[in-house]
């Protein structure tokens, strides 16, 4: 595209320019709220055994508050993708992080179920809001060069904040009870609530939404203080709103319409296979005649290998056909993890397969909304991420009670492992369909906005 005289392509700008100080603050405290989800994420799983026996109830009793956080999280993203779009990603993701970290420090203080599940509830609307905001913000600032790999290297932080959840649950329990964990897990956000204030609104929404040009000149003279930006329009390369109305019209238009749905299809398939291992890795090495620790062990890996996926499908999806690359990962995915299923007599071996499904599995996981983010344009690219990840959960749900129902109808753990090879298979060919689709709908040369 040529520009006009007087006129300056933001986006041009972010994908020619460097990555500055001012990008990895965005990098940093994007990282820093998919932390905390993971936080939040891994430390519940500890706390629900000390809640049982404090209340005196059986674990089966805590199944709705469990279930209570999944169902907020799909109400917290497939409502703050339109509000994003509408208000901003900046104001929704400070919204958000005050949400979860309020209503996770209350948990702390719940005297009955009702009370800790209605809790758990309204802080899975805050962090179901989270994620798919810090996705857009992060893919909107960063380069096209290495725009995979920056928002990949941002999704490493649920593996790590997960990891750090988990510690602090084996710490804290022990000397100060359960409610504790609430209490570190809720000031936590609320603290990085306040640290999100220096962070900037996104340029692209900027000026999509026709923002006075002074704010758009304030963050841009952050990014690049040399600039001239003296009596200058503001220009984005993409395709417009052509008239289709709400961010959620956009989403399910026509030339988006079959993508989307692919998203849809890809995500929820991803997180079966996912929330299947998570949940019932460990009960079948254990049922296979493993011991606790070894299970533990075996199991470690499977996350540790997806924070590593995260960033090397990141890379990768930089440098060459990005669906391609996340279509690959999930024919690993489907390989290895069949594979695990097959390593039971050899503990190494089978900590090994474990660690490179957990590698193809999260590889592709954080690379679906890098996917997402790049698909849609700024007027409804809140809402594509938001609405992908919300209705995601159906696979998480779907996933945890799956591997249940098996080992209640007596399948073998291999006939269980290998079953998540077809929802592996399916994430692959969805994203093929999409970029099929992807491609016949850019035929066409996209124009430029003008602000």
């Amino acid at each position: 595209m040529t520009e006009k005289p007087n006129t300056l392509d933001v986006q041009r700008l972010i994908d020619d320019g460097p990555f500055t100080a001012y990008q990895w603050l965005v990098l940093v405290l994007c990282f820093l709220i998919v932390a905390t989800d993971g936080f939040d994420t891994a430390a519940i799983g500890f706390l629900a055994p000390s809640i049982a026996q404090e209340w005196g109830i059986g674990k089966a009793a805590l199944g709705p508050v469990m279930s209570a956080a999944l169902l907020g999280l799909a109400v917290g993203a497939l409502s703050s993708g339109p509000l994003a779009d509408r208000l901003g990603r900046k104001k929704v993701l400070v919204g958000s992080v005050l949400i979860f970290g309020a209503f996770t420090l209350a948990s702390a203080y719940s005297n009955s179920l009702e009370q800790l599940t209605l809790l758990r509830f309204l802080t899975g609307i805050g962090l179901g809001a989270a994620m798919p905001n810090a996705t857009t913000l992060m893919s909107e600032y960063a380069p096209a060069r290495k725009r995979s790999f920056v928002v990949n290297a941002m999704f490493c932080g649920f593996p790590i904040g997960a990891s750090i959840g988990g510690a602090a649950a084996a710490l804290l329990i022990p000397s100060f009870g359960w409610r504790s964990v609430f209490i570190v897990g809720g000031v936590a956000p609320l603290v990085l609530s306040v640290l999100l204030l220096a962070m900037p609104e996104s340029l692209r929404f900027m000026v999509v939404r026709k923002w006075p040009a002074e704010r758009i000149v304030r963050v841009l003279r952050r990014i690049a203080p040399v600039l001239a930006l003296t009596s200058v329009q503001f220009v984005l390369t993409e395709e417009p709103n052509k008239g289709t109305g709400s961010a959620g019209a956009m989403v399910l238009s026509k030339r988006y319409r079959t993508g989307t749905v692919m998203l849809w299809v890809a995500f929820i398939c991803s997180l079966v296979v996912y929330y299947m291992l998570t949940s019932w890795l460990p009960t079948l090495i254990r049922t296979s005649g493993f011991s606790v620790r070894e299970a533990s062990i075996v199991t470690a890996m499977f996350p540790l290998g997806g924070g590593i996926g995260a960033i090397i499908v990141g890379w990768l999806m930089d440098r060459y056909n990005a669906h391609r690359v996340i279509s690959a990962t999930y024919i690993l995915t489907g390989l290895f993890v069949w594979m695990i299923g097959r390593q039971f007599g050899n503990l190494p071996t089978m900590a090994l397969v474990t660690f490179i499904a957990g590698a193809c599995t999260g590889g592709g996981q954080a690379s679906l909304p890098t996917l997402a983010a790049a698909f849609y344009p700024t007027g409804c690219r809140a809402t594509g991420v938001a609405w992908m990840l919300g209705l995601g959960r159906i696979g998480a749900v779907a996933g945890a009670l799956a591997g249940g129902l098996m080992l209640e109808a007596n399948f073998s753990p291999s006939a269980i492992l290998s079953s998540l090879a077809v929802p592996a298979l399916l994430a692959s060919f969805a994203v093929e369909v999409k970029r099929a689709g992807s491609n016949y709908a850019n035929l066409k040369e996209l124009p430029s906005q003008i602000v």
